[in-house]
């Protein structure tokens, strides 16, 4: 029997631009309302693409009772028309529906700007999730995703593993949750060299994204200090061909919402964020010559070239030398 402990909160806010934390709060959201009801059904849909009746229609109570969840994307870009019907839903919301409003912090309309603060009016429960951008959020992240999967950390540990595995917050959320399972919970400056060691993906990711966005000396350390560990030179040729064919498809596919690009992609949301961002450093003919020389490397490396180490120190550099074509 459903009592009021487990009633859902009928209404969501989820502001910020940091993509991660986002998918995380809406999640969230989804997840307590089918504790009350595991059949709750979960739409989600971009408000630009909605009309007050399509809304009406999408919050309107079901005639068996049954759960809804109704995730609203992109509200930043809300009409006067489309804010006026949601707040006056969120007056007098329907029992068994929960509504989840996805908000930037920005917008250009009255209406996207106010909207905000309409819906904390309203009692929404807010999730703030600001970018990432300034060292000490980033360090407080990484503590903090140690602490949810119920380990702890230490300062030195906080700063080697941005040091090791960079800083996109996928990366470090995952490399903190397998470091509190691998370490028993206590995680220690030696306890992330060792996870690092294993890591040969995330070594080569660092290398390809030092090259593709045109950091010759610290790609080129990169790709030094891999070598130097042991990295084997097929997954660092592959994390170089991965980083521009991506850049390649993303940029071929055309300026677009990544949330609905990710189907004909075949890629998540986020990484087609990071390489349309990516892309805007390359022309068309400075990637077609990087697509020549990761096909090169990748011959090289399995065998073509007498020496890989040099081989991929060369692809590094003629990566570099591609993106400054115009």
């Amino acid at each position: 029997m459903t009592g009021p402990a487990t009633t859902p909160p009928p209404l969501y806010l989820v502001l910020g631009e940091e993509e991660l934390l986002v998918e995380r709060a809406v999640r969230e959201a989804v997840d307590t309302a089918r504790l009350a009801d595991p059949t709750a059904e979960a739409t989600r849909v971009r408000v630009s693409e909605l009309t007050p009746a399509q809304f009406a229609e999408l919050v309107s109570p079901s005639l068996f009772s049954e759960g809804r969840v109704v995730v609203l994307d992109a509200a930043q870009e809300i009409s006067q028309e489309n804010a006026d019907a949601v707040l006056s839903y969120v007056s007098a919301p329907a029992d068994g529906i929960t509504l989840v409003v996805v908000h930037s912090g920005g917008g250009r309309s009255k209406a996207a700007k106010s909207l905000p603060s309409a819906l904390r009016k309203a009692g929404a429960v807010v999730t703030e999730c600001p970018k990432v951008t300034k060292p000490a959020e980033r360090e407080a992240f990484v503590r903090n995703e140690v602490r949810r999967a119920g380990g702890r950390i230490d300062a030195p540990a906080v700063a080697a593993l941005i040091d090791a595995v960079g800083t996109d917050l996928r990366e470090l959320a995952s490399a903190a949750t397998q470091l509190v399972a691998d370490s028993g919970g206590s995680v220690d400056e030696e306890a992330v060299r060792r996870y690092h060691r294993g890591r040969a993906d995330v070594t080569g990711f660092q290398v390809a994204e030092k090259a593709v966005a045109g950091d010759r000396a610290a790609a080129l350390e990169s790709l030094r200090w891999a070598q130097q560990i042991g990295v084997a030179h097929v997954l660092l040729a592959d994390a170089l061909a991965d980083a521009v064919r991506t850049i390649a498809k993303v940029s071929a596919a055309g300026r677009g919402n990544p949330n609905h690009m990710a189907g004909e992609l075949g890629m998540p949301p986020w990484k087609i964020r990071k390489a349309q961002s990516q892309a805007r450093g390359w022309s068309s003919s400075g990637l077609a010559e990087a697509m020549r020389v990761v096909a090169r490397v990748n011959a090289e490396v399995k065998g073509a070239a007498a020496n890989p180490e040099y081989a991929l120190e060369r692809a590094v550099l003629d990566i570099v030398e591609a993106r400054d074509r115009r």
